[in-house]
């Protein structure tokens, strides 16, 4: 461990992902390996990293196969990094990516390493899918046996009904509910429109098409199998034509596959470094990363807080910096869904929230929505679960870059009643 008594600054010198795509299309047959070495070589290449050692690679996926249990390591290997470069696997969800970043940047700040990749990868086309419970014990009870003719026993003992497969679900293993059906309890619940919701996603649609037309992306993003753009962007989307989709998780029926962000394949990674570490290769420092907060929330008996431990993050956070929520130059709230948007200011607003919840002396008030997700978010982008958080810091980094100066703020909701709220300023 670093014997310095000094917290060091944390430098973003850039980052890259491959184009995110909806599952089921273009990337069917790509693993979360292919994808993260992808991402992984693209940002190798464009700050000509090949051959060097550097201080540890994290990362993760949410959904993986049994072999993927060593998989940023396996991913490292098939980089043109040095193999000597370590790799840890991290997964918490949607906040897998920014907590691996969190974890590269607490290194890089108290001196254990000088520099370090953070990304996340993930997959729904490629899932994992598992025999049943009954089957597998019986299997092992198998692979227990001492001789052949216990062997032969054993296997006569699994019945046609023990036979199964298990998929992975996109819902809340203690409520049964998706994020989609908690998320519409939500929106019911604080009273979050549907043209709230609607305009947030077309918000999303319209700037990360303007994104693409100024050329935001192009140092951002490597081109894999052939595709060079998200396929889930729509330019041509209005508030109209969103209007006319129907509700898809019960309830009022707000929530729609227009303002809900779809099931994505895709890959990102940052690359961290400490100050000294960027001067020596001549290196941009795009930002920094100062302050971040990780928050739970209790979600089974209060259904409609699954994804609003953001909401409790960012004070936190706000307290620790000395800030107030309206002291920055752009925002970046993940867009799960437009009402999880929607909530989490209409909470931040409300007086008497912030002060029987938040513990606050009164409402962390308003932002100025022209600040908000300005590239395009989740809903526009899709959402690879592991690999937003990176696509966002990424983001992050670069408009404050560009402004010359300036502070973001990021707020990403995950699943199991968890969020982080996080800081990068210049």
């Amino acid at each position: 461990m670093s014997t310095s008594t000094s917290v060091r600054r944390v430098a973003i010198i850039g980052s890259n992902r491959i184009p995110f795509v909806r599952s089921n299309t273009v990337y069917s047959h790509a693993s979360n390996q292919e994808m993260m070495t992808a991402a992984l070589n693209g940002l190798i290449e464009r700050y000509k990293l090949e051959g060097l050692q550097l201080g540890e690679v994290a990362g993760g996926a949410v959904l993986k196969h049994s072999k993927d249990s060593f998989l940023m390591r396996e991913c490292v290997l098939g980089t043109k990094l040095s193999p000597l470069t370590p790799a840890v696997d991290f997964q918490q969800a949607c906040a897998t990516g920014l907590q691996a970043a969190i974890h590269i940047a607490n290194k890089i700040a108290l001196g254990q390493i000088e520099s370090g990749i953070a990304g996340g990868t993930d997959t729904t086309s490629d899932a994992p899918i598992a025999i049943s419970d009954k089957l597998r014990v019986k299997l092992l009870e198998v692979n227990r046996a001492k001789s052949t003719g216990d062997r032969i026993k054993r296997l006569l003992k699994i019945k046609f009904s023990d036979i199964g497969i298990r998929t992975p679900k996109n819902e809340e293993a203690r409520t049964g509910l998706s994020m989609g059906g908690h998320t519409q309890i939500t929106a019911d619940y604080y009273k979050i429109e549907r043209k709230i919701q609607d305009l947030v996603a077309y918000n999303s649609h319209k700037n990360l098409a303007k994104a693409y037309e100024e050329g935001f992306l192009n140092d951002m993003m490597t081109p894999f199998l052939g595709i060079t753009k998200d396929n889930t962007l729509r330019p041509d989307t209005t508030l109209e034509k969103l209007a006319t989709l129907k509700g898809v998780f019960g309830g009022s029926g707000t929530l729609t596959a227009g303002n809900s962000s779809a099931l994505t394949d895709g890959a990102s990674c940052v690359l961290f470094a400490s100050e000294e570490w960027a001067k020596e290769r001549g290196l941009p420092i795009l930002a920094y990363f100062s302050f971040s907060e990780t928050a739970a929330l209790e979600f089974v008996q209060n259904k409609q807080d699954l994804l609003l431990a953001p909401v409790y993050a960012v004070p936190k956070l706000l307290k620790k910096a000395g800030l107030k929520l309206q002291d920055f130059d752009f925002y970046e709230i993940h867009e799960a869904f437009g009402a999880v948007v929607g909530a989490d200011l209409k909470l931040w607003e409300d007086e008497q929230f912030c002060k029987e919840k938040l513990g606050l002396p009164g409402a962390l008030g308003s932002i100025d929505t022209s600040k908000l997700n300005v590239k395009g978010s989740s809903i526009a982008t899709g959402h690879p679960f592991a690999a937003t958080g990176g696509r966002i810091i990424g983001t992050l980094a670069k408009l404050i870059n560009q402004k010359g100066s300036g502070r973001g703020l990021i707020s990403l909701c995950a699943a199991g009643g968890q969020g982080i709220a996080i800081i990068i300023e210049k």
